[in-house]
């Protein structure tokens, strides 16, 4: 499908893959933005957790979305690799990355991208455009952890030390970064180096589940914090985590993860429609439905087509006992 036979659409369904993904933001952050735009746009959860399926069942859950007439999936932990191999191309970053969370349904393809690398660029330009760049530590080598390090790289860090609780999870992702990007760029180290690495560092980004509403607490001590550094933030939920409260009072420059979740999100709107969202929009949305309880996300986006029409069903027969069923529904 080109660009202008997308725009000339109004309705569009979409969807996720992954586990655990009940409380995702991206239903209602999507369908706010639809809605504005007078689209009819549906985006669906598909959790392999309800469904009962193994990761692997990616490329069946892919195969019977496409026939059933989507437009794209979003793809999530832990399907952002074990897609690749169903998907006809993938785009130059998400084939450096080696992960894809945007999948566009076009020409008959399956076109693999990743907006979570483009995502924290833009905003990290947005939210802090001229800070020194010369040395960062990155504290997670995880998917978000890959992503957001090719994204600084991108952005003209001078060199990236990637700091895991896994040593060799941390030095493979520097050995895939020095590769992408030329020798010296990124280097590992272990979490006993923190220390001294954070000394002599002009900021830091904080890519582990530290400080989500599961996991609170900060991930160094707040001592390893002085005025003048900056700390970049992935996690989102909450928006303003204990570290980013602890920067600030201690006279740092903060990112929260908010940015990095509304930009991948406007990325692939894009890509799924062909159309141009309200990055500001989508800013404001994701900063209150952060905030939100489960029973106000469970409303959001109804004008966007939540009510009745004929059912879709995405059936997945991984489980040769029975073939589950996930509905989800099209506007009339």
């Amino acid at each position: 499908m080109t660009k202008d036979s997308k725009d000339s659409k109004d309705s569009y369904l979409v969807g996720l893959i992954g586990s655990g993904i009940g409380p995702s933001l991206s239903p209602a952050l999507h369908e706010r933005e639809a809605d504005r735009q007078g689209l009819r746009y549906l985006y669906r959860l598909i959790d392999i957790d309800t469904l009962g399926a193994p990761p692997e069942a990616v490329g069946e859950l892919l195969r019977a979305a496409r026939d059933l007439g989507f437009d794209g999936l979003n793809i999530t932990h832990p399907c952002k690799q074990l897609v690749i191999p169903h998907l006809d191309a993938l785009a130059p970053q998400a084939e450096a990355l080696g992960a894809v969370n945007t999948v566009v349904f076009e020409d008959g393809r399956a076109v693999g991208h990743n907006t979570d690398v483009t995502g924290f660029a833009a905003s990290f330009a947005r939210g802090l455009p001229d800070v020194a760049l010369e040395r960062v530590v990155q504290l997670g080598a995880g998917g978000a952890g890959a992503a957001v390090a090719h994204a600084t790289l991108t952005l003209g860090a001078g060199r990236v030390t990637v700091v895991d609780a896994l040593p060799e999870r941390s030095a493979a992702l520097a050995d895939s970064l020095d590769r992408h990007f030329g020798p010296g760029r990124a280097v590992s180290a272990t979490p006993d180096r923190l220390p001294d690495l954070l000394a002599r560092a002009d900021g830091v980004v904080h890519a582990t589940p530290t400080g989500m509403a599961a996991h609170p607490g900060l991930p160094f001590p707040a001592a390893l914090l002085r005025p003048g550094f900056w700390v970049a933030e992935v996690v989102y939920r909450p928006v303003d985590t204990e570290l980013l409260r602890t920067a600030r009072a201690l006279g740092c420059q903060t990112l929260d993860g908010a940015g990095m979740a509304a930009f991948q999100a406007v990325d692939a709107f894009r890509l799924f429609t062909g159309r141009e969202p309200d990055s500001a929009r989508m800013l404001a949305d994701i900063a209150e439905l952060a905030g939100a309880g489960a029973d106000a996300l469970s409303g959001a986006g109804a004008g966007a087509g939540a009510g009745s029409g004929p059912g879709v069903g995405v059936a997945i027969g991984a489980n040769p006992a029975a073939v589950r069923t996930a509905s989800v529904r099209l506007p009339k």
